[in-house]
């Protein structure tokens, strides 16, 4: 016996056939990867580096949107945050985790995860804060980008000797609440005054508020110059520092170009754009398949020296041509 199908029958088995094709076929594509962006400070004042991690991922085949979704976690300046946003991050079983510019949220991903790839950039040794286990194979989940800034404290010291000779009391102005990167910078900075015969004394700031308090110190103390040790915080905080340093007359160099093109005098340190770039390429290539403990740590492999030549005018310092003549960038 032939079994026929009504008009009203077959409109029905057809609007569920449709209905449940989409479904099908959705379940049947590959899952987008997903990369979680954990960063110390706030997006507004970082676009510029989103845009250059966006480029080298670009470089390795992913645009975002396309084949790679990313989750955002800032932290606000806020480091207390960070366990909290890295565990969000674990939670959401993303592909891969990066950290640009903190050490502190790159050992507060690693303490997330010990599966889930890291890749980080982080201004202090990774191997003596316990990164990674060297820099040939870092060994375990994480890999990432060393630029050394905060041991950069003594040559940024030496240039602003060369600015003011006559200077003998410095500052050095960290952030409270970034231990691991400070406790470098403090140690950078005593063998750095022993050497120079100068004294250094350490000014501390974890907030905006904080950190008038420690510029009104500085002048209470009698500071003649001051360097900026390596902190998104302080790197989200750059305008204030530069229109404190103009108001008090005080020459400051700082670790990135980013101080120096709001209105400070004078940096030295990596290119941040640079870094993270490479940072993105990293990523891409974990999400090829290329695992983190087989990648070796990257290494700048030149710093940039840069001065503002207006900020020096408004300050009433004449930098003299063999600084001008080193500089990688002179800003008139």
């Amino acid at each position: 016996m032939t079994a026929f199908i009504g008009r009203r029958e077959l409109i029905t088995l057809l609007g569920g056939a449709v209905a449940a094709w989409p479904l099908a076929a959705r379940a049947q594509q590959p899952t987008m990867p997903v990369i979680g962006y954990l960063h110390a400070s706030s997006p507004e004042t970082n676009a510029h580096l989103v845009a250059a991690f966006r480029k080298g991922l670009s470089e390795t085949g992913y645009v975002e949107g396309r084949n790679v979704a990313i989750e955002f976690r800032w932290a606000q300046d806020d480091l207390s945050r960070l366990p909290e946003l890295a565990a969000d991050l674990v939670r959401h079983e993303v592909a891969v985790i990066v950290t640009p510019t903190s050490t502190t949220a790159a050992k507060t991903a690693k303490s997330a995860t010990s599966t889930i790839p890291i890749v980080f950039s982080a201004g202090t040794d990774p191997v003596q804060v316990g990164l990674v286990d060297s820099f040939n194979r870092p060994g375990g989940n994480v890999t990432g980008l060393a630029f050394i800034n905060v041991e950069l404290g003594a040559k940024r010291l030496e240039f602003l000797l060369d600015l003011r000779p006559d200077v003998s009391r410095f500052g050095l102005l960290v952030n409270s609440q970034n231990k691991v990167a400070t406790d470098s910078a403090i140690k950078d900075a005593s063998s750095a005054s022993a050497t120079s015969g100068r004294l250094v004394e350490v000014f501390a700031a974890a907030t905006a508020r904080e950190i008038d308090t420690a510029f009104d110190t500085m002048v209470q103390k009698r500071i003649e110059a001051l360097v900026v040790m390596p902190d998104p915080m302080f790197t989200n905080r750059r305008v204030q520092l530069a229109i404190h340093a103009a108001r008090h007359m005080l020459p400051v160099v700082y670790p990135l170009r980013e101080f120096v093109e709001a209105g400070g005098l004078m940096s030295y340190g990596a290119n941040n754009l640079e870094r993270n770039r490479q940072i993105g390429i990293y990523a891409g290539r974990i999400l090829k398949g290329e695992k983190p403990a087989d990648m070796p740590i990257q290494r700048p492999t030149k710093f940039e020296y840069v001065v503002n030549l207006q900020t020096a005018r408004i300050l009433g310092l004449i930098v003299p041509p063999s600084l001008l003549a080193r500089a990688d960038e002179v800003i008139e």
